[in-house]
Parts: C-alpha cells; structure tokens; sequence
C-alpha cells in the first residue's frame, strides 16, 4: 500500500505540475515578458517534467562521460571534436544522449544475464560489459567523424590553397580572398573558413581567426599553410608563397597515396599466398603420412 501510494502521489505531482492553475509561477517566467523576446510563445517546463529533468541529468552525464573518456585515452576534448566537425550538438546534449545509450544497453544486459540462464561470471560481464560497450561505442563515433572531417581538410588544402594564392597575385586582400573562397566552395575547407571570416567580423585580427582554425582542425598543412599566412604584413609576394605551400601539400597527399596504393597491393598477396600453401602443404602432408605409416607397419 505504501509502494502504491507513493508512485500514486508521484504520478498525481507530475500530471498537475502541468497545470497553470495548479502551480505557481516562477521568478523567471513571470519577468520573461518584460526581457526582449520574451512575448514570444514558449513552453513551460514544469518542475518534474522531462525538460527539468534534462537540466539536471545533463551536467552530471557529461562530467562522469568526460572522466570515462580520459580514462580511455582520448586525450581529444568532445567539444574541440563537435566544433571541428560542425556538430549541432552540444557537449551536454551529446553526453546526455550517451547516457541514454548506456542506460538501454545496462537494461539489455541485465535481462538477458537474468533470462537467459548464463554463468555467474559470464552474466556480470554482459551486465557491465554492454553499457560500457554502448559507451565507446557512441565515443567512437565523435572521434571517427572528427577523423574524417581532418581527412577531408587536408585533401581540399591544395585546390583552396592554390586559389587563394592566385586571388592574393590578382590584388586581392587577405581578408577578401578568404571571403571569396567561404562564399563560392564547398566542402569542409569552405565551411571553415566560413567560420573564420565570421571570426574576423565579431573583431578578432585574420591572424588571429586563422591560427584558431589551425589550433582547431590540428592538421599539419594548415599549420604550415597558416604561418606562410601570417606573412601577409611582411611579404609583398606573399602570392609565390602560397603556391609554393600549395605544392608541397600536394606532394605530401600525392606520398600518402602513393603509400595507400603500396598497402593495398601488399594485402592482395595475402590471400593469394594463402591459396598457393594450403594446397602445398596438403600435397606435401599425404606422401609424409603414407610415408609415416609403411615405415611404422614394417
């Protein structure tokens, strides 16, 4: 009776707390008509809804996700990751989200370790091992696109780098030509230096902007890129300079092809080696062990 009463009392709480004549308002809403924007219509979260309980979980998810994650290795911050590869989420929204996957994997395990009959040691591990397993596994997933956001950075930097050598010969200013590029490419390179110019515009220096997105995206060629970019004061030909740089990315991607195309040649061997043995080794096996066996009769 107790139990009953009291999810009772809980359910009543949460289904009233909806209702405006039922509760009051709080300091916040009722001063939020008065701030700019604030007649525009929103939802009020009541004080046990799941808006609340949102608030409340999300810190505490990302604090614990952030330990567990160093504790792992990733030395990476989630919020350098989210940025760099232009996530909508936030690190509390993500963490949050995280938790939610290792809640739902913690109640597979559980039911499965409980249902299905398996060894006590066998059982905890699936117990435990499930929700750690769901927590790597929505960790990796920031750090493979964040990788291949990196990727996609440094196979664009040469065209990008190219163009914005020939806009500097043309006569354009440093801050024009990457204003050009943001607006007229596409891809990840663009999308950054979208972000670099909106730098530039709220009052940091294009020296500045740009070393925050080397800082940021932490590919080597941007950093070489960028410290041929801080020249810009100092050159006059800064032009020659950024296509020089423009080579020498290129030849560094055209090395890592070439070091790609090696790898896989490499790796088409191995099955061929495989296939070549197996069949060796049997035609080297049956005269042994008929050889084996007369030798053992006599």
């Amino acid at each position: 009776m107790i139990a009953v009463a009291l999810v009772g009392w809980a359910g009543a709480t949460l289904l009233l707390a909806e209702l405006r004549w039922f509760r009051r308002p709080s300091l916040i809403e009722r001063l939020r008509p008065y701030s700019p924007g604030g007649l525009r219509a929103g939802g009020r979260a009541g004080p046990m809804s799941i808006t609340s309980f949102r608030d409340v979980i999300a810190p505490l998810a990302q604090s614990v996700g952030d330990r567990l994650a160093r504790l792992f290795g990733v030395s990476d911050g989630l919020q350098t990751r989210l940025r760099r590869f232009h996530s909508p989420l936030t690190v509390a929204a993500f963490r949050t989200r995280q938790l939610g996957w290792v809640i739902a994997a913690f109640g597979i395990g559980l039911l499965i370790g409980l249902t299905v009959g398996l060894p006590p040691a066998v059982a905890l591990l699936v117990i435990f091992g499930a929700p750690l397993l769901a927590f790597l596994l929505v960790e990796q997933q920031a750090i493979a696109a964040s990788t291949r956001w990196q990727r996609r950075v440094f196979l664009e930097l040469p065209i990008i780098t190219e163009q914005l050598g020939m806009l500097l010969s043309a006569g354009y200013s440093l801050g024009a030509a990457l204003n050009r590029l943001a607006r007229r490419s596409h891809g990840a390179c663009a999308e950054d230096l979208a972000l670099v110019c909106g730098r530039i515009r709220q009052g940091l220096t294009e020296v500045a902007a740009l070393r925050e997105w080397s800082d940021l995206v932490q590919v080597d060629a941007v950093e070489r890129l960028v410290g041929v970019l801080t020249l810009n004061s100092e050159s006059g030909d800064l032009g020659s300079l950024i296509a020089e740089e423009a080579r020498t990315i290129r030849g560094d991607a055209h090395r890592e092809l070439l070091e790609t195309i090696e790898r896989r040649s490499q790796q088409v061997w191995i099955p061929v080696t495989v296939a070549t043995l197996v069949p060796g080794v049997l035609f080297m096996a049956v005269p042994f062990v008929e050889a084996m066996r007369l030798f053992t009769d006599a």
